[in-house]
């Protein structure tokens, strides 16, 4: 009786991966990602709105590499500084296109970031009245030369109201390597590129760290009003927008993302202050996503070795199909991320890993911890 169980849950596992080739999207190929720009007649102007909070390490290079970016049109920044106490405002630096000014106390029904966000909209008016796009990003990017450029080409030649980027995240120390490639790929299984840049599908996300939007639809949409409370406000902005024409969702390998997690407790607590609000803080979802998560990355490898060691064939093949569909499929996200194949066996320690990270998200929310980011908190709601 349990060897057929563990035939059966082998095969489910490897039909589930058979699946995943061709019905997820096509996520796995990492395929999506902007062209080199060509000529347009007339660039947009641009504004950048940038929410920063204790980033003196990393506004300076973010805002020059704004500031010095190959664009034919305009380009202007605003900075605004969150109520830091490391000299944030001091270190974005001087220059007669950037602006910072000074975030008010946060108000009750927003999170930080966004009502931050807020207030550099507001500043558009009179800092940049014809500006036409807004590029929201992160004070911990810095921005290749022609990113403008190529986002810019993308929503006016393909008439996209929102073009995003996940940038490329640092993956130098041991915690980065085994963690942040497997990071991107959950994310792009969880929404598929093809799917979320396919305007006939529902499926809506954005990545936080670069999204220029039309400024039109943007207002057209309430601008940050709607999501003023939302944890995980780049998919919430994405589907915003998707309400109102099309958007466009990408990787990329030059735009980078300056902030390091050398240790396991910091992608921890990245990754458990908001994994239980994608659930809906919901104890069903929870369960069936701990379970789907041992069937599909824990249960090869496992009944993978279990096959070898009673012999037993049948276990043995199904169990290694599955585990070698998951090495093939990891492959492209390790090759955007200079990694070599060998890693890739190593998935199934991450998704634990990840696994452990949401439970551990549901606990805080139990405990009245609701999420918590740069000393703030946010209670549970």
């Amino acid at each position: 009786m349990i060897h057929l169980v563990l035939i059966t849950v082998s095969l489910i596992s490897l039909l589930i991966w058979v699946g995943l080739i061709f019905f997820r999207g096509s996520f796995w190929r990492a395929d999506q990602r902007l062209c080199k720009a060509g000529e347009l007649e007339c660039w947009p102007s641009i504004v950048a709105v940038i929410p920063a909070r204790n980033e003196v390490d990393t506004i300076g290079r973010t805002v020059g590499s704004l500031l010095a970016q190959n664009y034919a049109g305009k380009i202007r920044v605003i900075v605004v500084d969150d109520n830091s106490d490391d000299g944030t405002a001091k270190a974005a630096g001087n220059n007669p296109d950037l602006r910072i000014i000074d975030g008010k106390p946060l108000q009750k029904g927003w999170t930080g970031k966004l009502w931050a966000v807020h207030q550099g909209l507001l500043e558009i008016d009179q800092f940049a009245p014809n500006a036409d796009y807004v590029l929201f990003t992160d004070a911990d990017i810095e921005h290749h030369s022609n990113n403008l450029s190529e986002l810019a080409y993308k929503a006016i030649t393909d008439n996209q109201h929102l073009v995003s980027l996940m940038v490329k995240l640092q993956c130098v120390s041991i915690s980065e390597k085994l963690l942040i490639p497997a990071f991107v790929y959950f994310f792009q299984k969880l929404y598929p590129f093809r799917n979320v840049n396919n305007p006939n599908n529902s499926m809506a996300a954005a990545a936080g760290g670069c999204m220029l939007i039309k400024l039109e639809t943007l207002r057209q949409a309430g601008g940050i009003q709607p999501i003023k409370d939302r944890l995980i406000d780049d998919c919430a902005m994405g589907a915003l927008i998707k309400k109102k024409g099309s958007i466009w969702l990408g990787l990329s390998e030059q735009t980078i993302s300056l902030r390091s997690y050398t240790h396991l407790s910091e992608i921890w607590h990245m990754v458990a202050r908001t994994a239980f609000v994608q659930l809906d803080h919901s104890i069903l979802n929870l369960l069936g996503t701990v379970l789907a998560m041992v069937l599909v990355y824990l249960v090869p490898p496992v009944l993978f070795v279990f096959g070898l060691v009673t012999n037993d064939l049948i276990l043995l093949g199904s169990a290694c199909g599955a585990y070698l569909i998951m090495v093939f499929l990891y492959r492209p996200t390790l090759v955007l991320y200079g990694m070599g194949s060998l890693t890739a066996p190593l998935l199934p320690l991450a998704g634990m890993l990840y696994t452990m990270m949401t439970v551990s998200s549901a606990f805080r929310y139990w405990r009245g911890q609701g999420g918590a980011w740069k000393g703030r908190s946010y209670p549970k709601s």
